[in-house]
């Protein structure tokens, strides 16, 4: 999917730009995401406390009260420590990226006006297998009816989640316990095989109900 590939370029970037391991959790890696953080936020502490020891040893030799101690190790493995931090989210961002350019999603059948002349088989066979359904120009409507508002309602939130499986979303008009769904792939610029894939499994609902 176009948003899922955008996802994971965004967070590519944040991983090399913003916090090592950051984009790795966004983009449900889990293992390396921690991995990271956490090399990272150890090192980060290291060279901290590597350079607070050195600037207090550097102020107590100036008044001779201790003997220089060596602390460097403590910087060194810090460095090291983020040096693999952003090592290992440049390798996932890597992976990120030809993710995002690997997607390639299929675009919808298109069912353009000529398509939808009558003498047309494909077009007639999918509307036959809705026979409730209405077509008018590039929109396909069908009005349900239930026993009472509550019910109604109850068939309207589960289309709303079949709707979301199916990253595709119906015009909804609600008039007390009748429920008009109307279909089409604005993207596309009519009607294509969402929308017929997505009625079929409204109107199972309804028989499921």
């Amino acid at each position: 999917m176009k948003k899922d590939a955008q996802r994971d370029a965004k967070n590519a970037l944040v991983n090399l730009f913003v916090f090592p391991g950051l984009g790795s959790l966004r983009s449900g890696r889990w293992v390396a995401g921690v991995g990271q953080i956490l090399f990272s936020v150890v090192g980060c502490a290291m060279v901290l406390v590597w350079f607070f020891k050195e600037v207090s040893q550097y102020y107590d030799l100036m008044f001779d009260v201790v003997k220089p101690q060596s602390v460097g190790w403590i910087g060194v493995v810090g460095g090291v420590l983020l040096v693999v931090a952003w090592a290992w989210a440049g390798l996932t961002s890597v992976s990120l990226f030809r993710a995002a350019s690997k997607t390639n999603p299929v675009p919808p059948v298109l069912y353009s006006v000529a398509d939808l002349e009558p003498a047309d088989a494909n077009t007639q066979n999918a509307l036959a297998a809705l026979p409730n359904w209405q077509r008018h120009g590039q929109i396909i409507s069908r009005t349900y009816e239930f026993e009472d508002f509550p019910a109604a309602m109850k068939f309207v939130n589960a289309v709303a989640e079949l709707a979301e499986q199916a990253k595709h979303h119906p015009d909804i008009d609600v008039r007390w316990n009748q429920v008009t769904l109307a279909l089409t792939t604005h993207d596309a610029g009519g009607l294509t095989d969402k929308d017929f894939a997505l009625a079929h499994a409204c109107d199972a609902q309804c028989n499921n109900a």
